[in-house]
């Protein structure tokens, strides 16, 4: 044991005489000799200090020396940038046919932070992008960091957001029945409608979290007319046209629809039909007066439109207001489309309007007839007074001297009236709408019973 110690003890004193002799010693004697040199040269050395130029020289290096260091400084400083990479694509990682992942942006925002010329090749340098790893996380919620692969390190980088908090949801599937909508309408030839849409599949799979496929009421086929290229009647066919599904409220449901798109088979036609314009003034002449002819510029028009719409009308009503009329006029009337009218081949037509001295002439013995009756029901008049009435035409003399009773009809409209005994009001109307009618008698007593 004493050999080791002394062993040891020799190597610490030579460690100790080496740096004793090239370190210590040489160091303690060069302070010495300044110290002398400046007990020697005081007085050379306070004249040389209170010389004018030396204080100068002096200066002159101390702000030298300050600027260059503030200098680099600075230039550390200033030479940091930054700049900002909005919406940079973010690349998950996971089994997605498995599992479904909520809560992970599309897109985070990079800021690069570094010297421009750097900055400068990190730009140009490509990186592969914002990745998030989720491989191995099961079903829940989880934390997880975004990361960006940048080659060059003497760039910093900060990611909005660098950490995001995801729901994992285990992925399944049903079928769901497809259908369809017509977008823009209106941007259509108005001559032109779209009769009938077939599809190219009429189920569709859709994916994702159980609790989303609960909210899918419909996946729809979105067919935009603003696709279609010079449309005419016929068949056309459109690819690719996207399917979207819809809850309840009519709110996209985020969910994969597999396939994504179909193919349409759209049948355009132009439903057409020519009906006669129709003038019915509507309001009282000033007294005295009547309507002797009431002419428009155009007698018929062409309808476009819904194939059932058009074969229902037989033609197009226009309503002109003569109330207080004394003499000729001439209107200006636009026609008004029907529903289920898309086109008028006349947009607007003038009206003119003949105003004669009125007279009246009475025709008695019209039969009162029955609107609207129950089926169930059976009508007859209290009286025989209630059973035919006296009518009194008023217009243009021209006009009423052609005027029979067969041209008069006396009817009540006998719509929500039941068993018992009423007293229902007498309407009239006649073949010619430039004539006035009405009932001398207002009121008939009828008995309504059950069959």
């Amino acid at each position: 044991m004493k050999k080791i110690t002394k062993f040891f003890g020799n190597i610490f004193h030579h460690i100790y005489l080496f740096f004793d002799k090239w370190l210590i010693t040489p160091i303690t004697k060069l302070i010495l000799r300044v110290v002398n040199l400046f007990k020697q040269n005081s007085k050379g050395l306070e004249k040389l200090l209170n010389k004018k130029s030396t204080l100068v020289v002096i200066s002159l290096l101390l702000a030298f020396g300050t600027f260059w260091i503030i200098d680099n400084k600075s230039n550390v400083t200033i030479d940091q940038y930054a700049e900002v990479l909005y919406k940079q694509k973010v690349i998950p990682t996971y089994n997605e046919e498995l599992y479904v992942v909520e809560g992970l942006p599309k897109t985070v925002d990079i800021t690069l932070i570094g010297q421009k010329r750097h900055i400068f090749l990190a730009k140009q340098t490509p990186a592969s992008g914002v990745t998030v790893d989720l491989t191995g996380l099961k079903p829940g919620n989880h934390k997880v960091v975004l990361k960006y692969s940048q080659k060059l390190k003497s760039i910093d980088y900060r990611l909005d957001p660098s950490t995001v908090t995801v729901t994992i949801y285990k992925k399944v599937s049903q079928t769901i029945g497809l259908t369809y909508d017509i977008l823009h309408k209106d941007s259509l030839d108005s001559k032109l409608y779209i009769k009938d849409v077939t599809l190219s599949r009429s189920n569709v799979i859709i994916k994702g979290a159980e609790y989303k496929l609960k909210k899918v009421a419909t996946v729809k086929a979105l067919v935009d007319v603003d696709n279609l290229s010079n449309p005419k009647a016929g068949k056309i066919e459109m690819k690719n046209v996207p399917l979207v599904a819809y809850d309840n409220d009519g709110e996209v449901v985020d969910v994969e629809i597999v396939p994504s798109t179909v193919d349409a088979t759209l049948t355009v036609t132009s439903p057409s039909k020519t009906v006669n314009i129709n003038v019915i003034p509507k309001g009282d002449l000033a007294f005295g007066k009547s309507i002797k002819s009431i002419k428009p510029s155009v007698s018929t028009v062409t309808i476009y439109g819904d194939e059932k719409a058009v074969d229902k009308i037989d033609s197009i009503d226009v309503e002109v207001d003569v109330k207080g009329l004394a003499s000729d006029k001439s209107y200006n009337v636009t026609l008004q489309k029907p529903n289920g009218i898309t086109e008028l081949s006349v947009k607007s037509i003038s009206v003119n309007v003949v105003v004669d001295t009125s007279i009246t002439k009475e025709f008695s013995g019209i039969p009162v007839e029955t609107e609207n009756l129950d089926s169930n029901y059976v009508v007859q008049a209290l009286n025989k007074e209630d059973s035919n009435v006296t009518v009194v035409v008023q217009g243009s003399k021209d006009i009423v001297d052609t005027v029979s009773s067969n041209n008069i009809r006396a009817y009540i409209d006998l719509k929500n009236y039941g068993i018992g005994e009423h007293e229902v009001e007498v309407k009239v109307k006649g073949d010619d709408l430039k004539l006035a009618y009405s009932s001398k008698t207002k009121k008939v007593k009828i008995r309504i019973t059950q069959k």
